[in-house]
């Protein structure tokens, strides 16, 4: 990943953390999809501030959890200090060594925009166990009258759920500063393009679109014969 990317999400990780967000928002909705053991052992790719990761260390008997900002692993390892069966590691996930059917679950939110979506899937396939399952939340590019409808469609639901969840219409002046400059040189797929790629190396994988500006990925790898 870019160095600057590194800096745009320490940056992001020092500020407060919110009760609600986009992300969160579809939270169990992925979990849904995530068999629970407690004997085994899950890996989240850009684990943030460990929002997610927490939720994955109440089923699993350990979480790998890789963020390349160390400010995000500093301030994940803090607020996670009762899960002592999250192992967080700043590392770059193109390059970090994953093991071979290691994982009955590898997970990740908001993270696979900033690599390349091929080289990161046909990385991550082998590291799953058989029966394992990958389970992605991330965003993508508007594409024809509908996208934009829809999109337009999720700003006063966003606006509803924020004031409900967090009791404001918009995040802090100081986060929608961040994050715009971050987005500057945020580049997505379009969903056509991520349905390609998951044909092409997760036969099966549900790819499917959702309201706030994300979609999801879920697939289960074949169980051995």
């Amino acid at each position: 990943m870019d160095s600057a990317i590194q800096r745009d999400f320490d940056r992001i990780a020092a500020l407060p953390s919110e009760t609600w967000d986009h992300n969160s928002h579809y939270h169990p909705f992925l979990l849904k999809h995530i068999p629970a053991s407690s004997d085994a052992e899950a890996l989240e790719i850009g684990c943030g501030t460990g929002a997610f990761s927490r939720l994955l260390a109440r089923r699993f008997r350990r979480v790998l959890a890789l963020d390349l900002s160390p400010r995000m692993i500093e301030t994940a390892k803090e607020q996670s200090r009762q899960y002592p069966n999250i192992d967080f590691q700043v590392a770059d996930a193109m390059t970090f060594d994953l093991p071979s059917e290691h994982f009955d679950c590898v997970a990740s939110i908001a993270t696979l925009h900033h690599l390349p979506l091929e080289q990161i899937l046909a990385k991550i396939k082998p590291a799953l166990k058989a029966d394992g399952t990958l389970a992605v939340l991330d965003l993508f590019k508007k594409e024809g009258a509908a996208d934009s409808l829809i999109a337009a469609c999720a700003l006063p639901v966003s606006a509803g759920l924020r004031l409900i969840k967090s009791g404001r219409l918009r995040e802090p002046a100081e986060a929608r500063a961040a994050w715009v400059e971050h987005g500057r040189s945020d580049v997505y797929l379009s969903l056509a393009q991520v349905r390609r790629v998951c044909a092409s190396l997760l036969p099966g994988a549900q790819v499917r679109k959702h309201l706030l500006w994300r979609y999801s990925i879920v697939w289960n790898a074949a169980p051995t014969t």
